[in-house]
């Protein structure tokens, strides 16, 4: 049973868009004919069609039909898209009550709240969300802008808690979240298939490496969330004197693992911070 009423519109069906709106629908917060998904190409969203969501090639008639808007376009896009939008779009009452979602990317309130400042009473919220949201392991942080009232926030927690974890940080903090959440799965893929390689290299099979190495992640990540403990306790706790383990941390350790995942964070979050300047 749907638990929210609202019509859910993404301008831009691409694929974090779709790991939101399908994991919405498949969790049972909406009901896929209250989902739309807009884009250039309408052949580019056969995908929505197929879980039963709508599709238009018009921004301007998914701004009117739904009530909770994610901005899901490509950051260097958003001028240009909100541009078409204020030469079509005629104000009206209903306007004040629409709620708008961004996942773009470095791009601050300031910036999308003058973007959208054509709707009445603009409720903008920020967000940065993860791939992971479409099998329900999101990480989701969000900041809300002008008019943003804390029932609006309540839907918004709802929406994106029920994909993972979703938590109100203060605006500054959202790039550097990019970096580790944002970005995180493309480092921990990249992991696992390192991880399966060293097996494979040793003799195990592909698909039976690739699958002990994710669950071996799944289940370290769980540890954590689940324990409490610091990841450095947890590890020594593997880790036996003179043993397999510590061996292969000691290799670790010498190929810079740990300071080559803190520059990927900061790298990446000083990216995002730059995508919004542009």
């Amino acid at each position: 049973m749907a638990k929210l009423d609202e019509k859910i519109g993404f301008i831009g069906g691409g694929n974090m868009a779709f790991a939101i709106g399908s994991g919405l629908i498949s969790r049972g917060i909406v009901k896929a004919g209250q989902v739309l998904a807009s884009g250039p190409h309408l052949e580019n969203l056969q995908r929505w069609r197929e879980i039963g969501a709508g599709t238009v090639d018009d921004n301007s008639i998914l701004l009117e039909k739904s009530d909770i808007i994610f901005i899901c376009v490509k950051p260097h896009i958003l001028e240009h898209c909100a541009s078409n939008l204020r030469q079509v779009h005629v104000s009206n009452s209903r306007d004040k009550d629409k709620l708008f979602v961004s996942v773009l990317a470095g791009v601050n309130l300031k910036t999308l709240e003058k973007e959208f400042e054509f709707i009445q009473n603009l409720k903008m919220i920020r967000t940065m969300p993860n791939t992971s949201m479409q099998v329900g392991e999101g990480c989701t942080v969000y900041s809300p802008g002008t008019n943003v009232t804390q029932h609006d926030l309540e839907k918004i927690h709802l929406m994106l808690n029920t994909l993972g974890i979703a938590q109100q940080i203060p605006e500054t903090m959202i790039d550097p979240v990019t970096g580790l959440a944002g970005c995180g799965p493309a480092y921990c893929y990249t992991i696992i298939e390192a991880l399966a390689d060293g097996a494979v290299k040793n003799g195990v099979p592909r698909q039976m490496a690739i699958q002990f190495a994710a669950q071996t992640l799944l289940g370290s990540a769980k540890t954590v969330l689940l324990t409490g403990k610091h990841p450095a306790v947890l590890r020594d706790e593997v880790c036996s004197p003179g043993g397999s383990t510590i061996c292969g941390v000691y290799e670790l350790e010498k190929g810079n693992l740990r300071a080559t995942l803190m520059n990927a964070v900061e790298k990446a979050s000083q990216k995002s911070a730059e995508l919004g300047k542009k």
